[in-house]
């Protein structure tokens, strides 16, 4: 494929190398995106004001797309504290306790709940399916909050969704790409799936566990329930309310899962379903239990999560902005000054590396690899897949066999670190509902990811 890369393709390369460093050496990088974004606008219009403008722009779009996610975030947010202030939340997590009962367990289950809810119905609706009932049940086991994210991240948007068995939305594009069916990619994933599952949670939960031993990571079991005995009144509800609802709560979440079956919704309609639950059940509670106080109280419910979902997204809209601009973001933003043959600045880069490399079995895998990282730097990690199965069938067929195989890898590099493990501004869900930095839980995840990525290319290597 015959790729033209200009100065603006380098200008973005540049700056990804450099926020990649400013991440490592654990400094914000607002300041850098916003020089990038600028740089890139000016560079290809070279007009001032609308270098100026675009900064702005990229702002509105980056909200824009993230809007769903830190409304239904804010959402759940809302209906916890109201659940926490009337006792529900207690009643509905001491049957958990029962069986959580340890931060291992804790570990394990969630990460088992989320990757089988995940299957079904992608990651972000699971994340806040899970958090609102399961969250509060692992603090209290001693799991920390930055352990049930990584639990969630990596059974949930790195093993379900690079695999995607049952929607099969990433295999399809991919293997579009290569010009092969669905099932041949689907088949060839299944032993890197597992490969890359086993060894990134085992990775992660032995790093967890050592790092809870010397004092680095703390449970938050003590502040849990210092923040429940202040925001607990049981003036508010009875017990037979309290149980009442505690019981309706999951039961509505239930049913959420069942419409999502029969109605077959996915991704956004999806998570719009379990926001519209949450909105639900917040008046519900309130009007129970706050009675002549409740149109006060909805509104007071609503701010404090609204305002706590703009707090953990503010720090991340500048650096999603900025990847944007690597994709379909770019046109929309600055306008349309790449190439025609472009595919976007990010595919362009993966493009030529695929152009520049010898091949061989093993710079081929290697390349699948490193082609999935790069496209995954937009934090979609679904816009590059097209273009890995492009990769994956240049050079399965000059090795004369492994399309499949090397399809498959690009599509699980591209989701573990595109999809929501390792590049901050795609794993926001998970952040928030535990209310963690995302950029902790992007340092967290990034060494058990990056062992699993390099095990599972060289087991690729010898499936080909």
């Amino acid at each position: 494929m015959n790729i033209d890369l200009t100065s603006v393709h380098w200008i973005y390369l540049a700056f990804i190398v450099l926020i990649i460093l400013f991440m490592v050496f654990k400094r914000d990088t607002t300041f850098v995106c916003i020089t990038g974004i600028f740089l890139i606008a000016l560079t290809a219009t070279g007009s001032l004001t609308a270098s100026i403008s675009s900064v702005f722009n990229s702002f509105i779009y980056a909200i824009t797309e993230l809007l769903s996610i830190i409304l239904v975030i804010s959402i759940i947010v809302s209906m916890s504290k109201s659940l926490m202030e009337t006792g529900i939340n207690d009643v509905m997590i001491y049957p958990f306790t029962k069986l959580v009962k340890s931060p291992s367990l804790a570990y394990w289950i969630i990460g088992i709940v989320m990757l089988i809810i995940s299957l079904f119905f992608w990651p972000s609706p699971a994340v806040a399916l899970i958090g609102a009932v399961l969250l509060p049940v692992a603090l209290r086991a001693g799991l920390p909050a930055l352990g049930v994210a990584v639990a969630m991240n990596l059974f949930g948007h790195g093993i379900a969704l690079s695999g995607d068995y049952i929607i099969q939305g990433a295999p399809k594009l991919a293997a579009d790409g290569a010009g092969i069916p669905v099932s041949e990619v689907v088949h060839a994933s299944i032993p890197l799936v597992i490969i890359m599952g086993v060894v990134t949670t085992i990775t992660a939960f032995i790093l967890l566990k050592r790092d809870m031993k010397k004092g680095i990571l703390k449970s938050e079991t003590s502040a849990i329930i210092s923040e429940k005995n202040e925001l607990f009144n049981p003036n508010l509800l009875s017990v037979f309310y309290r149980r009442l609802f505690a019981f309706l709560v999951p039961i509505l979440f239930a049913l959420d899962i069942i419409a999502m079956v029969v109605f077959n919704l996915q991704g956004g309609d999806a998570t719009a379903l379990v926001g519209g639950t949450a909105i639900l059940i917040l008046l519900l509670i309130t009007a129970a239990g706050h009675k002549k106080q409740a149109l006060e109280k909805t509104t007071k419910y609503l701010i404090e999560g609204l305002q706590f979902g703009f707090k953990v997204f503010g720090p991340v809209i500048p650096i999603a902005a900025f990847f944007y601009l690597g994709d379909a973001g770019f046109k929309t933003i600055i306008g349309d000054f790449l190439p025609k043959t472009s595919q976007g600045i990010v595919n362009d880069l993966g493009g030529s590396l695929a152009n520049i490399v010898p091949l061989s079995k093993e710079v081929g895998a290697i390349t699948s690899t490193i082609g999935g990282v790069i496209t995954g730097l937009d934090g979609s990690g679904f816009s590059g897949l097209s273009l890995n199965g492009s990769i994956a069938a240049l050079f399965g067929h000059a090795i004369g066999s492994g399309v499949a195989t090397l399809t498959a890898l690009g599509q699980i590099t591209a989701i573990w670190v595109g999809g929501g493990t390792i590049i901050p501004w795609a794993l926001i869900p998970a952040a928030a509902i535990c209310n963690v930095d995302p950029f902790d839980l992007a340092r967290r995840n990034l060494l058990p990811v990056v062992i699993g990525l390099v095990i599972t290319t060289i087991v690729a290597i010898f499936l080909l």
